[in-house]
């Protein structure tokens, strides 16, 4: 199975590589259009703000190539963001490949921004990626900014109220969580979007 990193510059991909490694797949880290449109899975993490993230893309010349993948892609943390409408971080225009907003936590007692740790994955609807998933299994979350549930919500998380962990429209998937950081539940998960 052909899978490629995309080289967006986040931080996390060395892990993620590792993790996929570790599921027996040897994913090439790459900013080439020709390699990304030629791979079998494609997946998109990202570590930071939406707006630098955004702009390595266009940098690189990728907004078109990856608007036009029609394999399988998984967008992991900002990734996933990236992937959606629209971000209010920076008022950054995304991927928009989910046609889902991406909003500020709001910040109130006991409840501070960021979300950091681990935090129970809830299923809304059935879906391949979730496959196995359970009632107690928990994933590990860093982020200020989420997307709010909606028609490509899989899963979600509560953080102050529901939010998106795993979401999904057509080909394009995201996990707001690391899956190379949430033990084997984020195993389970990116086996399961090998597998699609």
């Amino acid at each position: 199975m052909n899978v490629v990193l995309v080289d967006a510059g986040g931080t996390n991909i060395g892990s993620v590589r590792y993790a996929l490694q570790r599921l027996g797949v040897d994913a090439a880290l790459t900013s080439d259009a020709a390699a990304i449109r030629a791979a079998d899975k494609v997946i998109l993490p990202g570590v930071g703000a939406a707006g630098p993230g955004m702009a390595r893309l266009r940098e690189l010349g990728l907004v078109d190539v990856l608007r036009s993948l029609e394999q399988p892609v998984l967008g992991v943390c900002l990734g996933m963001q990236l992937l959606c409408a629209h971000s209010e971080e920076g008022g950054t225009e995304c991927l928009g490949l989910i046609p889902a907003p991406v909003r500020r936590f709001t910040e109130a007692p006991g409840l501070r921004v960021p979300h950091m740790g681990w935090n129970l994955l809830s299923v809304r609807r059935p879906h391949p990626l979730l496959a196995g998933l359970g009632d107690d299994d928990q994933a590990y979350f860093v982020h200020s900014y989420a997307v709010p549930v909606g028609d490509w919500t899989l899963a979600t998380a509560d953080y102050g109220g529901a939010f998106s962990a795993v979401i999904a429209h057509g080909n394009f998937h995201g996990m707001q969580f690391h899956p190379e950081r949430s033990a084997a539940v984020g195993a389970r998960l990116l086996k399961n979007f090998l597998e699609l």
